[in-house]
């Protein structure tokens, strides 16, 4: 049997996935979280977590397998904020692997940085054109 990973999953909401019950199908709402309408939820969760000491090319397979389910679910932009949210340590989610997430957080982080330097030096700009 597949094994989630042992390290513990900081998140707000009950995970997705087919443990967490039948997925209803309805848009997300206040009395329905974002994840009741996960195609995972109809999916083994095997498919979306590693299991230890598994091969490479076991692991490419699953986890395009994985993407393919991603690729049809009507919350995967949801899905894939909650977990660069998180952050999620593993698994898929919302398309990407873990490592796919940390590169889109580490982009993220550059482009704040620019955007805060930029904002930093048109600041500058405009008190010495107004001193």
């Amino acid at each position: 049997m597949l094994e989630r990973p042992p390290a513990p999953r900081p998140q707000a909401q009950p995970p997705v996935g087919p443990a967490s019950g039948p997925a209803s199908g309805s848009p997300a709402g206040e009395d329905n979280p974002w994840h009741t309408g996960a195609a995972c939820r109809r999916d083994e969760v095997g498919l979306f977590f590693a299991p230890s000491k598994e091969p490479t090319a076991a692991r490419l397979s699953r986890e395009e397998q994985a993407k393919r389910v991603c690729a049809r679910c009507p919350v995967l932009l949801e899905c894939r904020e909650h977990a660069l949210a998180q952050p999620e340590p593993y698994g898929v989610w919302g398309g990407l692997t873990a490592a796919e997430r940390r590169v889109v957080l580490a982009r993220r982080r550059r482009r704040d940085a620019e955007l805060r330097e930029a904002a930093r030096v048109a600041a500058a700009g405009r008190r010495r054109i107004a001193g």
